[in-house]
């Protein structure tokens, strides 16, 4: 009898397990359900769509008929609200349940909402799906002015489609620059001013205490917690993702508060789930310890782990170094791995447009981002996938040209 396999999510953790699956169970029975209206496609350039840079057709990957071809059940605006894990079986909205003998959570999650008063706002936007993007590039196109809120990756995202659509921003940060937990000031600095070129002002040690909206319900303009009132009426709020919840309760699979809980096979505390992508907690065998990454080749590759996992638990663990791009100005910008973790660092600067810092724990890279120069990117993912203790060669590691090579005595991890 040949097994059936149910993924949730058709992102590109989804997408990816159930094209494995199809590879190596040719006989198999697959379903992809998901509570989106569109097949898989590209989550990186919805932001080129939104910023007016691309037409809609190139950012779609799969159309249904790639799953027709495939043999594989795509079921799409189906929205998943039970589990249950002894009976095997998954309950849509509509009252269909689907059997399953292994199951793959790969449901992302949902951008998380600021609590404040008129955080509904009309004219507040998260960005996530491509539906998302077509309404921020619709509203953005007709403002003046805008506020972004979200000092991360996904925010200077909405600052850059702004930029693009000559919207005057204020950008609100909490700290004193941009993603501070990964770049020092010095190397934001850098950010903040190719931000202001494109008239996105960065506010530091500010936030949202509410938005003032007009008599139809739409958003005028943001105020800060000391009380400082910034006109907008298109805002773009990117405070992180909340993970579906509700349809784990009573199912015995381990959440702890920020994600599924995987081993690095990607098997849940249960023997027949497997969850991937941005909802996972997962073991990292390079850090050493759980961690999360959504990023976009990291989820692609934790689907197709999961899906050989799930054929022949065992045989393909995950071990990956993850990198994420910005391409939004002049100069080049990369982060890879965890760059907000570690115990120790070391950053330089070389000129206006060219700084670097790499995160370490236990005297091993853990993470890192480049600005300007990405050449020595390669080097770094090789001793952090090598576990190679680098702390006593911190000048060495900053020199401009870095090669492994020009460390003195490279020493892996036992």
């Amino acid at each position: 009898m040949s097994q059936s396999f149910v993924i949730i999510g058709d992102g590109v953790a989804g997408s990816s397990a159930a094209e494995t699956l199809r590879e190596n169970a040719p006989d198999a029975d697959i379903t992809v359900i998901t509570d989106e209206g569109e097949a898989l496609y590209n989550r990186i350039l919805i932001k080129e769509f939104a910023k007016g840079k691309l037409p809609e057709a190139p950012i779609s990957i799969h159309d249904e008929s790639w799953y027709a071809e495939r043999d594989i059940d795509l079921q799409l605006n189906t929205l998943v609200v039970d589990i249950n894990t002894d009976a095997h079986e998954v309950t849509s909205h509509e009252g269909d349940s689907y059997e399953y003998d292994k199951l793959l959570i790969a449901t992302g999650g949902t951008p998380a909402q600021l609590p404040v008063d008129n955080s509904d706002a009309e004219g507040v936007h998260h960005f996530w799906t491509f539906e998302d993007a077509r309404k921020i590039k619709a509203d953005v196109e007709e403002a003046d002015t805008g506020v972004i809120v979200g000092a991360g990756l996904l925010g200077i995202d909405f600052a850059a489609i702004c930029g693009a659509q000559d919207v005057e921003a204020n950008y609100l940060m909490r700290g004193n620059a941009w993603w501070r937990y990964a770049l020092s000031e010095e190397g934001a600095e850098i950010i903040h001013d190719a931000l202001r070129e494109r008239g996105v002002t960065p506010v530091f040690d500010s936030g949202i205490d509410h938005f003032e909206v007009d008599d139809d319900g739409r958003i005028e303009s943001a105020v800060d917690p000391d009380g400082n009132e910034y006109d907008a009426d298109f805002a773009g709020v990117a405070i992180g993702l909340d993970i579906n919840t509700e349809i784990l309760r009573g199912t015995g699979i381990e959440y702890d508060g920020e994600g599924i809980v995987v081993d690095e096979y990607m098997q849940s505390n249960l023997e027949d789930v497997y969850a991937a992508g941005d909802c996972t907690k997962f073991d990292d065998l390079i850090l050493g310890d759980q961690a999360q990454n959504g990023a976009w080749g990291s989820a692609k590759a934790q689907g197709e782990c999961a899906a050989n996992n799930m054929l022949d638990y065992g045989t393909d663990e995950f071990r990956w170094v993850s990198s994420y791009s910005i391409t939004h100005f002049d100069f080049p910008f990369l982060s890879f791995g965890h760059p907000t973790m570690g115990d120790d660092s070391v950053d330089q600067k070389y000129s206006d447009t060219e700084w670097r810092r790499l995160a370490l724990k236990d005297g091993r890279i853990v993470g890192g981002v480049l600005i300007g120069d990405l050449a020595p990117q390669s080097a770094y993912k090789q001793l952090m996938r090598e576990g190679t203790r680098v702390d006593t060669e911190k000048e060495t590691l900053m020199q401009q040209s870095f090669s492994v090579d020009d460390l003195e005595a490279p020493v892996a991890d036992d």
